[in-house]
């Protein structure tokens, strides 16, 4: 950090929007760090960290799941794919919080979510990204991060309003936090831009940084390639895979084959809310379930 530390995230925005671009590389360069946090995670790595068991979710008389189970190990990344409309946003949804199972359970260390608030998953550990983007227009890209490390503050709301030494504390951290993020994604020479001034990709990889401000044990990515090119596809899965390799597990959902094949060690297939198969890439690829579920498509866009 510079000399004279900012009381706020506004005010650091204020001064690297004032930085040279030498300067901003030099500040960044103080701010990094091991972006995966030190978590506390009851499951060694290859054990299973989230269970769907059985879930099924209705819509009055429609059936969007039907009875669906498979595991999430730590460390790994899965990918849950399918033709339109097999159910895999309702399913990333019910493990999310955002919908409730009509039956069956999710478990996280193998504890059951239930009806757990979408705040209280985020605490538990899962994070996730939205095939819409999601974020604060309005707000600098630093800002953004900071309001995903806000999920992790202890500070009481009177502690806050007081500005207690240890809000000023987390608040200094949050921001240092966030800053190694976008370095993280590679995004960090914009940070003083407002969100809704940043190219689409970058959108996409805030979001990412956002998500991975809260900490998780567990990060759901909802379609993060959406609308982008081959260039923009290739760089997502070094990003990906870079995420993997400082301590997180990922869940991918995700339309483009190649990009899935590329990417993940394990793949979940959906179709009209039914699991018809599960393995590793290469099983899937040749299993005559999955190829009928994507017929119609190229044979490259299987491949």
């Amino acid at each position: 950090m510079s000399e004279r530390e900012p009381e706020a995230d506004g005010g650091i925005v204020a001064e690297l929007a004032r930085m040279s671009e030498q300067e901003r590389a030099e500040h960044f360069a103080e701010v990094a760090e091991v972006v995966a946090p030190e978590r506390e995670i009851a499951v060694e790595v290859g054990q299973t960290l989230l269970e769907v068991r059985d879930v099924t979710v209705r819509f009055g008389g429609l059936v969007a799941l039907d009875s669906v189970s498979f595991t999430i190990r730590r460390g790994e990344i899965l990918g849950l794919i399918g033709p339109n409309g097999a159910g895999k946003t309702t399913c990333f949804n019910a493990m999310t919080g955002v919908y409730r199972p009509t039956s069956g359970q999710v478990l996280m260390e193998d504890r059951p979510l239930a009806r757990a608030s979408r705040h209280k998953i985020t605490q538990v550990g899962i994070a996730r990204t939205f095939q819409n983007i999601r974020l604060f227009a309005e707000m600098t890209a630093l800002e953004n991060v900071v309001v995903g490390a806000d999920a992790r503050h202890r500070t009481s709301v009177l502690g806050s309003l007081l500005r207690l030494p240890r809000h000023q504390r987390e608040e200094r951290e949050a921001v240092e936090r966030a800053m190694a993020l976008l370095e993280f994604v590679g995004i960090a020479d914009r940070a003083a831009d407002k969100a809704k001034n940043l190219p689409y990709g970058y959108q996409r990889r805030l979001e990412i940084a956002r998500a991975l401000a809260t900490e998780p044990k567990l990060l759901c990515l909802d379609e993060p390639a959406a609308g982008f090119n081959p260039a923009e596809k290739e760089e997502l899965m070094g990003l990906i895979r870079r995420i993997r390799a400082d301590g997180y597990t990922v869940l991918l959902i995700e339309h483009d084959m190649r990009l899935v094949m590329g990417v993940t060690d394990r793949i979940v297939v959906l179709e009209f809310g039914r699991k018809i198969a599960e393995g590793l890439p290469a099983e899937i690829r040749e299993d005559p379930a999955v190829i009928a579920a994507y017929l119609g498509a190229d044979d490259d866009d299987v491949a």
